[in-house]
């Protein structure tokens, strides 16, 4: 048997040890700086466990508000190739119109039903279509994404 310890610094209590082997209970001293330390390691692990979830809603945040800038960058830049006539056979002009016909909600397609809806079949109608409806939806992902980012952010 290794004998008593001493519950601040685990080492053995030699006080104890010196009246034959015979051990005392610990004075009051000892006990209080005991549940001191306690106290003292637990408040320690509560903060690191505050200050790592604090990190985690910041990154989180912060990836929600990256996701929301790129989407309305697309949107914006669906609407640019709309206007510039850009030959929708390109590859990544095909994958900018199809990916903001996706993120416009529906409620904000460049189609009839879209908010707004100019008339006509002309190039200049598709344009206003695709602007003031695509523009919106990119300043919904923009206010969306920042109100989320904003209750996610400690």
């Amino acid at each position: 048997m290794a004998g008593p310890r001493d519950p601040a610094t685990d080492e053995p209590r030699a006080a104890e040890l010196a009246d034959g082997g015979v051990p005392q209970p610990p004075d009051a001293a000892e006990v209080e700086a005991a549940r001191e330390a306690a106290a003292q390691n637990r408040e320690q692990r509560a903060e690191k466990r505050r200050a790592t979830v604090r990190r985690v809603r910041t990154r989180v945040a912060q990836v929600v508000w990256i996701v929301s800038v790129v989407f309305a960058l697309v949107l914006a830049l669906g609407a640019l190739c709309v206007a510039l006539k850009a030959n929708p056979d390109n590859a990544l002009v095909s994958f900018l119109l199809k990916s903001a016909d996706k993120l416009d909600f529906g409620v904000f397609a460049r189609t009839k039903d879209g908010v707004y809806h100019a008339v006509g079949n002309t190039h200049a109608a598709h344009t206003k279509n695709a602007i003031v409806n695509w523009g919106l939806a990119a300043l919904v992902w923009l206010v969306g994404g920042q109100i989320v980012s904003r209750i996610i952010k400690p």
